[in-house]
């Protein structure tokens, strides 16, 4: 996430730009070559350019509703007082979806899964779906997937620009990963609707030092943690509780610059990459746990509630990333305890944070004794392997969620379940084992997740 004093540099010369009215174009990207007037949905912006070449959002909904008010669209569409909005004028004005990005370390198909599923809900439900992604190898950026698909970067400063153009009801953040998921602060101090959990709980999450500071609070259990003032500090606190320490930067991506030291010379080293990547957020180091088991809780929640869930565990011990790791579900080998321990933990998180929308928790078991490891506020790289294992999609129970529908949820029930499935980290694909009861041999199959 860019630092509080690039924000506002950033913040300072957009004003600048729209009082001189350097305002971008948008324009249709020609699939006929020119021969014939094109009609796709393709589009892009560009200050190369004195008119759009199609509608916005803001004049389509104009032309609906005779009624308009006046003003910039933000200011516009937040107003009630004058003329109150109904659920239709949401659903024409339309709900803007940030997607994965390039596929990277820590980025890959399972976040466009879950943006594509969302945009498919929202067009169920009748909303008119944005999509702005520009990598062409994702299945969001295919010309039927949504009513409006923007090739743009996904900055601060492009997305404010399609968003004020289209008007749009709000902003889906929770569905495409961490880049998305990092904007949610910036989107707001700007007057986007951030769809779903608000960005001040998700900076409470996210921001490690506020998340500790409230598991504290709450009494939950967590392994022992300094927030890195001065080196000096950090290494009296790890030969305090004892090496490895794990060094922890806030609102990165895939446990970037995360790393477990075994001596001192490794935890300076190691603190001086994370001081760089985390920017001017909270660098914590804590005591990392030998020989634990990692379990992952995907959920979906709104408004503080758990509307579902799924427990799954780590084949290896804590440590190993989620997205790398061997994840099994339904959890096997977990005592009934720890169970109780990680739902009782879970809704206390949920609610503590308000969350409307997916999220994930991620715990470390020792016995019988459950701690927190962190928790994120959008959708992880494990929900398709989940909504695939309990054939029920969470993220489409998320979507109305977030855009405050009648979210029912799921009847799942375990019992009824007659395989496991384990997730393997290859190729930023999955491999699922399917073990049946009614057999002795085991059935290998791969996921085709669309």
């Amino acid at each position: 996430m860019p630092s509080i004093e690039k924000r506002k540099a950033e913040y300072e010369i957009r004003c600048i730009r729209k009082e001189l009215n350097v305002i971008p174009c948008v324009k249709q990207i020609d699939t006929l070559a020119a021969e014939f007037p094109a009609q796709t949905n393709y589009l892009y912006m560009t200050y190369s350019g004195n008119e759009d070449d199609v509608l916005t959002g803001q004049q389509e909904f104009s032309k609906s509703r005779s009624n308009t008010l006046d003003g910039s669209p933000i200011a516009r569409v937040r107003s009630s007082s004058v003329v109150k909005e109904t659920i239709m004028d949401q659903k024409k004005r339309g709900v803007m979806v940030l997607g994965c990005g390039a596929y990277c370390i820590g980025s890959s198909v399972e976040f466009d899964w879950c943006a594509v599923s969302c945009v498919r809900q929202l067009r169920r439900d009748g909303f008119k779906s944005i999509i702005v992604n520009y990598n062409p190898e994702t299945v969001s950026t295919d010309y039927d997937e949504s009513d409006r698909l923007y090739f743009e970067e996904l900055s601060l400063e492009r997305v404010l620009d399609i968003y004020e153009r289209e008007g749009a009801y709000g902003v889906v953040v929770s569905v495409g990963g961490q880049i998305p998921n990092n904007l949610a602060g910036p989107l707001s101090d700007n007057g986007a609707n951030i769809l779903g959990t608000s960005a001040a709980d998700i900076d409470r999450a996210e921001d490690r030092r506020k998340f500790s500071d409230m598991l504290d609070q709450m009494d939950l259990m967590q392994p022992a943690w300094s927030v890195l003032t001065s080196k000096d500090e950090a290494l009296q606190f790890a030969n305090t509780v004892g090496f490895p320490v794990l060094v922890r930067p806030s609102f990165v991506l895939s446990g970037a610059a995360m790393r477990v030291a075994i001596n001192e010379t490794q935890l300076v080293n190691f603190l001086e990459i994370a001081a760089v990547v985390a920017a001017d957020k909270p660098v914590v180091v804590t005591k990392f746990i030998l020989n634990a088991k990692e379990i992952e809780f995907d959920a979906v929640a709104q408004n503080g509630t758990i509307l579902n869930y799924a427990i799954g565990e780590h084949l290896e011990n804590a440590g190993v990333h989620s997205g790398d790791a061997t994840v099994i579900l339904p959890a096997q080998k977990l005592y009934v305890k720890t169970i109780r321990q990680v739902k009782k933990y879970s809704s206390m998180i949920a609610k503590a944070l308000n969350i409307t929308g997916p999220f994930n928790i991620q715990f470390m078991a020792k016995g019988n004794e459950v701690q927190v490891i962190e928790c994120n506020l959008r959708a992880s790289r494990t929900m398709p392997f989940v909504s695939k294992t309990m054939n029920r999609n969470f993220i489409s129970l998320a979507t109305r969620a977030m855009c405050g529908q009648i979210a029912k949820p799921y009847r799942i029930s375990l019992l009824d379940i007659e395989y496991v499935c384990v997730k393997v980290s290859y190729c930023a694909k999955f491999i699922f084992v399917f073990i049946f009861k009614t057999t002795v041999s085991h059935h290998f199959r791969s996921l085709n997740i669309f």
